[in-house]
């Protein structure tokens, strides 16, 4: 994740704030431009809550998406479009009852994860559609398990990734990551496992590169359901970190690609902030991992980005038992997990170059009617 500055002031920023803190002016997300911009009603004073908004970014005028109003959202659409929700709360299809306040405060904490989420699917130019645009577009329902009804499950089906509200109760969460033995459990975690779910079936499944996932991954045929059976009846063999990322990803070849996926986002998201903000580790330790944070992750070879990875939880890893709390990264990554990450990474640029084949190739960017992201001729 990058780091941002105001335009007008310098300020540093991050990629939720709604005003800046020095100079007072509002803030809005410009997704295809990927930057926090300060913002100017045409009225003057940074007080004023007007209809458009200047972008000192690039001097377009801008909107907030409508879920501004309840503070979930602060992307920006150009004021030329009509649409009301930005690229990335299109993909909404339900939100809970925001009558009551506990799930306001948690749909926020929601939103928060899953513009993360967009955040990297928009700079890896993934395909993407809401399900208005496609019936394999992707699609969020987040859900309030009612009294006495049966409780809602987090996952992924068709293209709608549903996700229980209570993940984002900090105690709640933390009770189930104790239940169900688990090393980590975040919200952002979720939203990344089940868009690998989302983007199995759209890069994987009945495509050339099926029979080299079965390979290292599974056979993802064999019965679903009494794979996770087994899996929370006996939990992982004691040898998984030889072959998965995590415990869970030893439940079936699906979970294991939505794992692993998700740990490459947890990767390259990581290792672009500590490149932002010039991290450089450097052991005393002769034996000690260093590395030096000076490149794209997004497009860096996977040797030279699990060495980086290594070296820099190593560090923070280390930092973290200083203060008396849990691993950032409790994790190791072993040589089949390597490999089946680069079979992601892979997938991903592939699906990445090819949707600015379609769109006219180059590298330069562009706004389409949903102010999402596509490659354009460069000119």
């Amino acid at each position: 994740m990058k780091l941002f500055q105001c335009q007008n002031c310098g300020q540093t920023l991050h990629f939720e704030n709604t005003r800046c803190e020095r100079c007072g002016l509002a803030l809005g997300y410009l997704p295809h431009r990927e930057t926090m911009t300060a913002l100017q009603s045409d009225a003057g004073g940074p007080d004023q809550q007007p209809q458009f908004w200047r972008a000192l970014a690039d001097g377009g005028k801008y909107r907030y998406c409508a879920n501004a109003a309840y503070d979930v959202c602060n992307w920006l659409i150009p004021a030329a479009q009509t649409d009301t929700y930005c690229a990335a709360c299109q993909h909404n299809r339900m939100i809970p009852d925001l009558s009551l306040a506990e799930n306001l405060m948690r749909w926020r904490a929601m939103e928060v994860a899953k513009h993360r989420l967009f955040y990297t699917l928009f700079q890896l130019r993934l395909p993407l559609a809401t399900k208005a645009e496609s019936p394999d577009g992707l699609a969020f329902e987040f859900l309030a398990a009612a009294p006495g009804a049966a409780p809602v499950m987090t996952g992924h089906a068709g293209g709608v990734i549903t996700i229980n509200l209570a993940e984002a109760d900090d105690s709640e969460r933390e009770r189930r990551r104790h239940e169900m033995r688990e090393p980590y459990r975040t919200l952002l975690g979720h939203f990344r496992h089940e868009a690998g779910h989302y983007y199995w079936d759209r890069l994987v499944a009945d495509s050339p590169d099926i029979e080299e996932f079965r390979r290292m991954f599974g056979d993802e045929r064999q019965d679903y359901a009494q794979a996770l059976q087994n899996y929370y009846a006996n939990g992982a063999p004691a040898d998984w970190s030889e072959h998965f990322i995590s415990p869970y990803a030893s439940a079936h070849p699906w979970e294991d690609f939505a794992e692993t996926w998700a740990h490459y986002f947890h990767m390259i998201d990581t290792l672009e902030t500590a490149h932002v903000v010039g991290l450089a580790v450097s052991p005393k330790l002769p034996q000690g991992p260093g590395a030096v944070f000076d490149f794209n992750p997004r497009e860096a070879d996977m040797k030279q980005l699990v060495e980086a990875w290594l070296a820099l939880t190593y560090a923070v890893n280390s930092i973290n038992r200083s203060m008396g709390v849990q691993d950032l990264y409790p994790f190791v990554l072993g040589p089949f997990a390597v490999e089946k990450l680069t079979f992601v990474r892979d997938r991903i640029r592939h699906a990445g170059t090819e949707r600015c084949a379609i769109n006219g190739g180059g590298h330069s960017r562009a706004h389409d009617q949903r102010g999402q992201i596509r490659c354009a001729v460069s000119l």
